[in-house]
């Protein structure tokens, strides 16, 4: 028998399906061992080393320790299992390094006594196992060394720095390699935004009409000089660079030109030129830009697209019940196409849409100094599977990503778009001054590759004219053409454009930083950490963020430097090509180098001491002059008049930096320094009553904090004017939550109160939003408990009728993952794009009865290894008569993944 491995349980159930009964496929569940993570992890023999933490040795040529995950043992143990008789072993991970380095580690931990052999292919179908079987190689220890070097790096930037902005910022934040660069990218794009200059500035715009097309004619020139656009104006200041050399219009003057130009009609045909263009298809495409493209034109993550990726190049249930991959590697910075796959595309083109479409292969070159140019780009596995064919095969956003691949795929390989493009120049005088408008016009002479992937977008259509032609006015050449208004139009300059997610791979890539492989990982790490938010697609940085990088700028610049982290790349490229010592390449980067580079360790030494806890200036305090700044808490984050800490208040949790200005951090400091003062005293107890600002907004509180015991508070709700809160409404609301009444059915209190998300009625820990807080005084039980009922329950779709067995109703129901059916704990899918009104009774008892099946496989499954588990336990104890004791669990000696990218 010959076992072959993979990384994960759904390639190895499509390979399975192209090979005979001699092999037997089994996956590793990704990497089986990895740095330490934790101090539970370091071996004893380690523990008490000075490096211990990190994982790695650096006075042993930076040896790391490598470690078996916990969660990997049960699957290395099945794995042994398996090779026991197996006469060959074929490590068939993804052909990336980072697969190759999975293979190296399975080789180094599993030790066969029989042949292993290493096979790698790009996609998962049959000609190409088969041609990796007939051409099995060695391990690449060049790549392995590759992974292992970048690994290690990640490891000791991480865990040097981490512990820095623990110190110095908060606890449980995290610095990466490639992480901290991009939030300083992020961070960078703010800066710029706030030190942005908005200018303003005119253009005339005229609506013309003829041979009944409507069209636009923009003022471009006056006495020859070119109007002034965005462009012209410096951002730093706002004014124009080069004022001598283009013409600012100002509101009074456009509407005077606008006017005049109007009224001296009539126009005359100045120029007219026209010029045919070409327009070339995209290469098909990579990791970074499928990335970018299912962004902007499906709305998904990085993140999320590569998880639709691997579905579809893992195997994807086709006709007949067979797994087939879809689509080749999609981790990849290679714009190769291979031969079969161009010729295959050629003739597709070819047959469906004509010979004027293909002109022969076309073959891109990769810009990237880095790609493997042995991978190839993303591409369907087989361009005749259409994504009209697929259809009926994938959900949504599979079939959005497969349309997206194979569209620029195929359209990668046709001929170039010709457009047709005609500027007409019309010129007219206002107040001796010599006006010029234009008007553009393109038509689409032949689509070309537009046919199938690109924006067409609509034929800009002229009318016929000559030059010397009169427009408009009493006698015009052409009595056809109409100027029906002329009109001043304001424009303010705009600051850059935030990076989206898509933008900032696009950054981090044209930079020549991070991997395909770890985009996507990136970009989800800077959000989940907190460094970076995203507001209707943009990304803006956290104060945490900017509070980081303000300090690994001023401290370790080097570090943070992109032209630095891209060297890093670039190098380890050049140990992945035997072309640099990775031992050399760590040292460097952690002890230095002799030309007096410091390195990571000799900076954190001699930095710690001089790195004061950040502060993030604001402005200045008009009445005392003092500055004001934001710093970060140990929980929240705050702003303060510097030196009087008596003058500070918390930052709600939801204020973003681009909502915080001077004005604002002051209207929060009065609003604490006004909150003191209490609004009054309860008039039964006597406590105090005060209206209150916190990370989460205004609240109100009864009494005084004293130690530990909090006092009652109650939420206002967001956006509320803390000015106009008095005492009734105060009494009223303290009065929360009120008791509605009692559930007849389970005898609990049913309340209605007011919390952080706003009014609610609840009953047993069930919350229900209601409209507003009058609701919360006047809402009855029957109309609480219709609306607590009423909380989950399901849309819909068709009633089906009674089961035959239990007389239940069944029905089909709306459901996150699609329509499905329900019947006593048992959920049944009704399929992919199945009409719910078509599902008849007889086809629910049998979806039903085919889930209820599965359902009990796994339970059983489940129940088995239960019981074998505890059979082993009782064993152990009754042999060694010891009563099993609790083991101690571990503090982690750094973040979980610390040292992530």
């Amino acid at each position: 028998m010959k076992l072959i491995i993979v990384e994960s349980p759904a390639k190895a159930r499509t390979i399975t399906r192209f090979l005979g009964k001699e092999y037997k496929v089994s996956s590793s569940y990704g990497h089986i061992r990895d740095l330490p993570g934790s101090a539970s992890e370091i071996p004893a023999k380690f523990k008490k080393e000075p490096w211990a933490r990190l994982g790695v040795n650096p006075d042993n040529n930076y040896e790391p320790v490598y470690v078996v995950s916990k969660d990997s043992k049960k699957q290395v143990a099945e794995l042994k299992k398996l090779m026991k008789n197996a006469d060959e072993i074929l490590l068939a991970t993804d052909e990336d390094r980072e697969g190759e380095a999975i293979s190296w580690h399975l080789l180094e931990v599993l030790k066969p006594k029989v042949p292993v052999k290493r096979i790698s292919f790009h996609e998962i179908t049959k000609s190409a196992i088969q041609e990796a079987l007939d051409n099995p190689r060695d391990i690449d220890m060049q790549l392995v060394r590759a992974q292992e070097g970048r690994r290690i790096l990640d490891r000791l930037f991480g865990y040097s720095l981490s512990p820095v902005l623990w110190k110095k910022v908060r606890t449980k934040l995290s610095a990466g390699r490639v992480q901290s660069v991009a939030v300083r990218m992020v961070v960078e794009k703010e800066e710029e935004r706030q030190a942005f200059h908005v200018a303003e500035y005119y253009d005339v715009e005229a609506s013309l009409v003829g041979e009944n097309l409507p069209f636009t004619a923009r003022l471009t020139n006056v006495d020859g000089i070119k109007l002034a656009g965005g462009k012209d104006f410096d951002p730093d200041t706002g004014l124009l660079k080069k004022a001598e050399s283009r013409v600012h219009l100002h509101q009074d003057l456009a509407k005077i030109m606008a006017q005049g130009a109007l009224d001296n009609a009539p126009w005359k045909v100045h120029e007219i030129t026209r010029k045919e263009t070409t327009q070339r298809p995209s290469p098909p495409f990579t990791t970074s830009t499928l990335q970018q493209a299912a962004s902007g034109r499906l709305r998904l993550s990085p993140q999320r697209v590569m998880r639709v990726a691997q579905r579809l190049y893992e195997g994807i249930a086709l006709a007949g019940g067979g797994l087939e991959g879809l689509i080749t590697y999609m981790r990849t910075d290679s714009l190769t196409l291979s031969e079969k796959a161009l010729a295959e595309a050629e003739h597709l083109i070819h047959d469906q849409y004509g010979p004027d479409f293909t002109d022969g292969p076309r073959r891109y070159k990769t810009k990237s100094k880095s790609a493997q140019e042995a991978h190839e780009a993303i591409r369907p596995t087989d361009f005749s599977r259409t994504p009209q064919m697929m259809a009926s095969y994938l959900d949504s956003e599979e079939l959005g990503v497969y349309s997206l691949i194979w569209n620029r795929a195929l359209a990668s390989q046709m001929t170039n778009a010709k457009l047709d493009k005609t500027a007409i120049n019309f010129a007219v005088t206002v107040d001796e001054k010599n006006l010029l408008f234009r008007a553009n016009g393109s038509v689409v002479r032949f689509p070309g590759f537009l046919k199938v992937y690109g924006d067409r977008g609509k034929d800009a259509l002229l009318p016929n004219l000559s030059e010397g032609m009169d427009i408009g006015g009493p006698n015009p050449g052409n009595p056809a053409v109409a100027i029906n208004e002329v009109l001043p139009i304001m424009h303010e300059t705009q600051p850059p454009a935030r990076y989206t997610e898509a933008s900032l791979i696009k950054k981090l890539e044209d930079e020549g930083i991070g991997r395909p492989s770890t985009y996507a990982t990136v970009i989800t790490t800077i959000q989940t950490r907190d460094y970076v938010t995203k507001k209707g697609g943009a990304l803006i940085p956290s104060y945490i963020g900017i509070a980081v990088t303000h300090l690994l700028r001023e401290h370790f610049q080097t570090y943070v430097d992109v032209s630095f982290t891209a060297l890093m790349e670039r190098e380890l490229d050049l140990i992945a090509e035997n072309k640099f010592d990775w031992v050399e390449f760590l040292d460097r980067f952690y002890r230095g180098s002799e030309d007096n580079q410091r390195g990571l360790e000799k900076a954190i030494e001699e930095e710690l001491p001089e790195i004061e806890f950040p502060r993030i200036l604001l402005g200045t305090d008009p009445k005392t002059g003092s500055a004001l700044v934001l710093r970060i808490g140990r929980n929240y984050v705050y702003v303060q008049v510097e030196g009087d800490k008596d003058r500070s208040a918390t930052l709600p949790v939801d204020l973003l930096i681009d909502e915080l200005n001077p004005e604002k951090a002051l209207e929060l400091i009065v609003a604490r320094d006004k909150s003191k003062e209490p609004i009054g005293q309860h008039p039964e107890t006597g406590q105090n009553i005060y209206s209150l600002s916190g990370p989460f907004g205004p609240y109100l509180q009864l009494g005084e904090q004293e130690g530990d015991k909090k006092p009652k508070r109650i939420s206002l709700g967001k956006g509320t004017d803390q000015s106009k809160v008095d005492m009734e409404f105060a009494l009223r609301l303290l009065s929360l939550p009120r008791e509605i009444g009692i559930d007849p059915e389970t005898e609990k209190p049913v309340r209605a109160g007011l919390g952080r998300f706003g009014p609610y009625v609840e009953l047993n820990r069930v919350f229900v939003s209601v409209d507003s807080v009058d609701t919360l005084f006047t809402i009855g039980l029957e109309d609480a408990m219709e609306r607590i009922r009423n909380k989950n329950k399901k849309t819909v779709l068709k009633e089906i009728g009674n089961h035959p067995e239990t007389g239940e109703p069944l029905q089909v129901l709306k459901g996150r993952y699609g329509p499905y059916i329900s019947h006593q704990k048992v959920n049944a899918t009704i399929g992919k794009g199945r009409d719910p009104q078509d599902v008849t009774l007889e086809d629910a008892l049998v979806l039903l009865k085919e889930a209820a099946s599965r359902k009990g496989k796994k339970k059983t499954s489940k129940k088995k290894v239960k019981k074998k588990a505890a059979k082993k336990k009782t064993t152990k104890n009754k042999v060694t008569k010891k009563k099993p004791t609790k083991k101690k669990v571990s503090k982690k000696a750094t973040p979980a993944k610390g040292e992530t990218e």
